[in-house]
């Protein structure tokens, strides 16, 4: 499917946040090297990176995995990576807000740092994983402007407030959620309601039911940085018809070994 959007929308980059592959918390490095095999450039994340231990040696290794730039300098990774396309780079941000979150240092004065150090670079991306939508409007206006596009996740519910400010930056609060829309945000019912009506504990589990690939196309000038034209977008991904081939797939395999 990616292959398919990625003609359709002539896509020269495709960024990712992929800090729920694994069942919902965090991502591994498999995981990683498979999502950058299906056509992703970059790899943004948020608060569940550090959920699977072993993400911690190739996230040091691997510098279009982001972490939020606003960790303590001692974590590993990097949160931001410019790429070359047709002789225009590209920065790549990735951010994390504060407010009902971890304690991080201000991604404010984190995005003023960064900035300031981007020589020669025009067109400039931001994810901002944020929980308050006052914070995500908040960085805004605050870079408003200065960057080409902010693109909040983490609510993992899309938002109908996607536009292009009058100073060319493209914005939105959230870009949705790549997953099952049968669900609470992206896991089962079930457990999900019953830690609401209990108060209690519960396991969570992926759901599977209605799966939709959900995000943004944001086209920059790459002679200013900002933005031209900015949408939306969901498709339909039939989950039952990727694993039955997939396993048709594996049969064949094992019938020529």
């Amino acid at each position: 499917m990616l292959k398919d959007l990625r003609e359709e929308h002539s896509a020269d980059l495709v960024v990712a946040n992929i800090e729920n592959a694994a069942g919902g918390f965090g991502v591994t490095p498999e995981m990683a090297q498979k999502i950058f095999a299906y056509g992703v450039d970059i790899q943004t994340s948020g608060n569940h990176i550090w959920d699977r231990v072993q993400i911690l040696e190739y996230i040091a290794d691997t510098p279009r995995l982001l972490r939020p730039a606003n960790y303590p300098r001692q974590a590993p990774g990097s949160g931001v990576h410019v790429v070359e396309i047709r002789e225009h780079k590209i920065a790549v941000v990735n951010l994390m807000g504060r407010v009902y979150m971890h304690t991080l240092d201000c991604p404010f004065k984190t995005a003023d740092r960064i900035l300031s150090r981007l020589e020669g670079v025009h067109t400039v991306l931001v994810d901002f994983h944020a929980e308050a939508t006052s914070e995500k409007q908040a960085m805004l206006y605050h870079l408003d402007g200065k960057v080409s596009a902010i693109i909040g996740t983490h609510t993992h519910v899309r938002t109908a407030d996607a536009r292009i400010s009058s100073r060319g930056t493209a914005y939105v609060t959230d870009a949705g959620m790549t997953g099952a829309h049968q669900s609470i945000i992206g896991m089962e019912v079930g457990p999900s309601l019953g830690r609401f009506l209990t108060g209690m504990p519960k396991r969570f589990s992926t759901a599977s039911e209605d799966v939709k690939l959900q995000g943004v196309v944001v086209t920059v000038d790459p002679s200013d940085g900002h933005a031209t034209s900015f949408e939306s977008f969901t498709h339909d991904f039939d989950l039952a018809a990727y694993q039955g081939s997939k396993a048709d797939n594996n049969s064949e395999s094992d019938t020529s070994a």
